[in-house]
């Protein structure tokens, strides 16, 4: 079993099942990359990066959703 922390909740995934990148996560949680902010272990990831950031066991991801509005 892997787990990842996604703002705070640990989300665990079976053998395999695990999202290799932070693309890949976004897509699995049906998020926009353009909409969201991303931050792995306290390091912010740049958005041209999350297709090329790998994800590994028990890493804390912190995802900030935009909200437009006014």
């Amino acid at each position: 079993m892997e787990v990842l922390k996604i703002n705070g909740i640990e989300r665990q995934f079976g053998s395999g099942q695990m999202p290799l990148t932070l693309t890949a996560l976004l897509e699995q949680l049906d998020i926009k990359a353009a909409t969201v902010a991303a931050e792995i272990d306290g390091q912010i990831v740049e958005r041209k990066k999350f297709a090329e950031t790998k994800l590994c066991n028990g890493q804390n991801i912190e995802l900030v959703r935009f909200v437009g509005g006014g």
